[in-house]
């Protein structure tokens, strides 16, 4: 009975399994991130301008709301075996099939989160900056991004949690980092490789969670500031804070 190890008891908790393919394991989770990391970054670059072009110039929905929005909607609701499948002749049994099916999937939460916070800053924000003289460039990326940083992140924040779980399907083309590991052990019944792969990709949601959430509170200082007031818009050495934050939702 001294002998028989975990391994051989098939037991799901099995700290000698963890010893012998943690190699393998740490190829998986590495994997696992990049595509996680990759895909978010990518669908953040794709919503960011669908989302400005949802907005329009004045600061309200333009007549492409509508589209941009049930598009996004009906991509979400495509099921992932069969989204992974309409890629597969497009990009063969790559990363790339994995990496634009999360990034379609992303775009739901970003665009959506995006265009809420952009709509949420205050006109008395808009108005002071355009009274300084800043353009419409300018306007956007150090007043109203700023400004719409917390619904942006939270967005961000429901796109990687859910890309992370999201990750596993890719199993089905080998590229699904933990969750080859997870459809590897269900065929050969290894319970260890089964729980041990869940947890880490269990864990793996809960610590970007938390590094998103660190990040929110780094870039957003003001959120948490008595009073809660925005930043000051600044030109030249002229400055104009704007209204509180609160009434941006």
């Amino acid at each position: 009975m001294s002998g028989r190890s975990c391994l051989t008891a098939n037991d799901w908790i099995c700290g000698e399994y963890v010893r012998s393919r943690g190699q393998e394991l740490a190829d998986a989770t590495v994997q696992h991130v990049w595509i996680t990391v990759v895909s978010v970054m990518i669908g953040l670059l794709i919503a960011l301008p669908l989302a400005l072009l949802a907005r329009g110039r004045d600061g309200r929905r333009s007549r492409f709301a509508g589209p941009v929005l049930g598009l996004t909607t009906v991509l979400y609701t495509v099921p992932s075996l069969a989204m992974f499948s309409l890629l597969l002749p497009v990009f063969g049994l790559s990363a790339a099939v994995v990496v634009t099916g999360l990034v379609l999937y992303s775009l739901t939460v970003l665009v959506r989160n995006i265009l809420a916070g952009l709509e949420a800053v205050p006109a008395e924000a808009r108005e002071a900056a355009l009274g300084m003289g800043y353009g419409r460039g300018r306007l956007l990326w150090e007043v109203e991004l700023p400004l719409a940083l917390p619904a942006l992140l939270a967005g961000v924040r429901i796109a990687t949690v859910s890309t992370v779980a999201l990750t596993t399907v890719g199993a089905i083309v080998g590229y699904g980092g933990l969750g080859t590991l997870i459809v590897d052990g269900l065929d050969s019944l290894f319970k260890a490789q089964v729980l041990t792969a869940s947890v880490i990709c269990v864990l793996l949601a809960v610590v970007a969670d938390l590094l998103l959430i660190g990040l929110q509170r780094a870039l957003t200082p003001w959120t948490r500031a008595p009073g809660r007031r925005t930043p000051r818009i600044r030109t030249g050495r002229s400055s104009v804070r704007t209204t509180r934050i609160a009434k941006a939702g």
